[in-house]
């Protein structure tokens, strides 16, 4: 069980890493939130679900489940928030000015 435990972490710190080089790497605003906005609750599902193996198998009792439960809830909280609060900011930088990256002719890909 803690081999599951192990492997969820890993797999959340991979997408959570992938949320950090993506805001880092990516050209402008709206890609770097859409970065940030999709792949840190991933993460945050499997952090959750290995929190919740976790102390499930740790000690299984009624207020295991409970604590549990609660995390559970504080993830749903997560995925409702989320979203709304990254569409909030992509809006205000709409209303802002913030024109999207687009590629000009003969510009490398990648940007710097």
């Amino acid at each position: 069980m803690m081999y599951l435990v192990a492997f969820l972490l890993i797999i959340g710190l991979v997408f959570m890493f992938g949320a950090a080089v993506g805001i880092i790497r990516l050209p402008d605003f709206y890609t770097r939130l859409h970065a940030s906005g999709m792949l840190d609750s991933t993460g945050l599902l499997f952090f959750v679900a290995a929190t919740g193996t976790y102390t499930l198998w740790h000690d299984f009792s009624l207020a295991s489940f409970f604590l549990t439960m609660k995390i559970v809830f504080i993830a749903i909280f997560i995925f409702i928030t989320s979203p709304t609060a990254t569409h909030a900011i992509i809006d205000a930088g709409t209303r802002a000015g913030l024109k999207p990256w687009k590629k000009k002719d003969g510009e490398d890909v990648t940007p710097s």
